[in-house]
C-alpha cells in the first residue's frame, strides 16, 4: 500500500513535527491546492459560485474561528452570527468611507475590528462559564442585531435599513457588485481561506494554543502551572471573533451583495455555525472544513435529488434538512463527540495499518 511511513525517514525536528508527516498526506494537500488554485477557477460559473464553493469557503473561516473559541479555547459562544455582523457593517461602513483603499485591507480591518468587539464581549468569560457564557453571548447576538438595526449611521441612513456592497476591484479584478466574475469570487474567498486555515494550524500547535487547551481541559490546573486565565481566554475569544468578522465581511461582500441584518445574520446563523462545529469535530481544524462542507452541500444535494429529481415540494425538503441535521448531531454527540474529523482519523489510521487486522 502507499499509504505508509515506512522509508518516510525524518532528519531534522522540523519534518517530525510537520502538519502532514506523511508523504501520501503532503503530495495530496498539494494537489488540492494546485487543483484549487489553477484548476477550479478556469471551470467554475455562477451556479457552483454561490451554491457550493463561495458558501462553503466563507463558513469554513467562521467554523474556524468558533472551533478556536470553543474547540480549543472551551469556551461555549452563541454570538457567532452576530459578530458576523460586525465584520459585515465595518467592512461596509469602510468601503463606503474609503473607497480607495484595497478590498483586502477592508476586510482584515473589518476583522480586527470584530476582534475588539469579540473581546469586550468575552471579558463576561473571566467570571462565568458553561451554560452562563452561553447565555451571555446570546445576549450579545441579540444586542448586536438590534444595534445595527435601529442606529440609522450603520447602514448610512438608507431608508429601506440594508447595506450594498459598492463595487470594488483589486489589481483591476472586481470582486464585489452585480458585475463580478465567478472566478473572482472564489478566488478572493480561496486567498483568505488558506491564509487563515494556516494562521489557526500554527497558533493552535504553539503556546498560544496549549494555553487555550489547558484552560479548555481544566482551568483550575492550568492556572497553577502559569497559565493565565485572563490572557488566554480573551485572546482565544479576539482570534475567533477576527476569523468571524473575516466570514462576515466576506459574507456580506463578496457574496450576499446586499443584506438586512435581522435575516442576514440573525440566531439561526450562529447554531448554522455551531452545528458544523459539532458534526465536523471540535477541537480540529480539519473538522470545520468537514462541518462546512457537510452543511453547505447537504440542502444543494436534497434540492437537486429530492426536488428536482424526485418533484417533491421544496418546503418538504427544507424539513427533512432539519431532521436530519438535528439526527446527525443526537447521533454524533453520543456515538462520535469528535465528528467527522475523528471518524477521518480513524480510517486513515486502519488505511496504514491494513491489511493487519486493527
Amino acid at each position: 500500500m502507499i499509504y505508509r511511513e515506512a522509508g518516510d525517514f525524518k532528519t531534522s525536528y522540523v519534518e517530525d513535527s510537520q502538519t502532514f508527516p506523511i508523504r501520501f498526506d503532503r503530495i495530496a494537500f498539494y494537489v488540492t491546492m494546485a487543483v484549487a488554485f489553477l484548476v477550479i477557477p478556469f471551470f467554475i460559473n455562477d451556479y457552483w459560485a454561490n451554491a457550493v464553493f463561495v458558501p462553503f469557503l466563507i463558513y469554513a473561516i467562521a467554523a474556524l474561528g468558533l472551533n478556536i473559541l470553543t474547540g480549543f479555547g472551551g469556551q461555549v459562544s452563541l454570538g457567532t452570527g452576530g459578530f458576523m455582523a460586525v465584520g459585515a457593517y465595518a467592512c461596509y461602513k469602510l468601503m463606503t468611507t474609503f473607497p480607495e483603499i484595497s478590498m483586502f485591507v477592508h476586510i482584515l480591518i473589518s476583522g480586527g475590528i470584530t476582534a475588539l468587539v469579540g473581546v469586550l464581549f468575552g471579558l463576561p468569560s473571566l467570571r462565568i462559564k458553561g451554560f452562563y457564557l452561553a447565555v451571555a453571548t446570546l445576549a450579545a447576538q441579540f444586542f448586536l442585531v438590534w444595534l445595527f438595526n435601529k442606529v440609522p449611521w450603520f447602514y448610512n441612513y438608507s431608508a429601506s435599513g440594508q447595506i450594498s456592497a459598492p463595487e470594488r476591484s483589486v489589481f483591476g479584478i472586481i470582486v464585489t457588485g452585480p458585475q463580478t466574475e465567478a472566478w473572482a469570487k472564489y478566488l478572493f474567498c480561496l486567498i483568505f481561506v488558506v491564509l487563515l486555515a494556516w494562521i489557526a494550524r500554527n497558533l493552535t500547535r504553539g503556546s498560544v494554543g496549549r494555553k487555550w487547551m489547558a484552560i479548555r481541559d481544566m482551568d483550575i490546573a492550568a492556572e497553577i502551572i502559569g497559565v493565565n486565565p485572563l490572557m488566554a481566554k480573551l485572546t482565544a475569544f479576539a482570534v475567533s471573533s477576527f476569523f468571524v468578522g473575516v466570514a462576515g465581511a466576506l459574507f456580506f461582500s463578496v457574496y450576499l451583495g446586499a443584506v438586512e441584518v435581522g435575516e442576514a445574520f440573525g440566531i439561526q446563523k450562529s447554531f448554522l455555525v455551531l452545528f458544523m462545529i459539532i458534526i465536523g469535530g471540535l477541537g480540529s481544524i480539519f473538522g470545520s472544513f468537514a462541518g462546512a462542507a457537510f452543511m453547505v452541500l447537504l440542502p444543494v444535494l436534497l434540492k437537486n435529488v429530492l426536488v428536482g429529481g424526485l418533484g417533491w415540494p421544496t418546503d418538504l425538503a427544507a424539513h427533512l434538512e432539519f431532521m436530519i441535521v438535528g439526527g446527525l448531531i443526537v447521533v454524533f454527540l453520543i456515538l462520535e463527540p469528535h465528528g467527522l474529523a475523528q471518524l477521518w482519523r480513524l480510517t486513515k489510521e486502519k488505511l496504514r495499518l491494513w491489511p493487519f487486522p486493527h
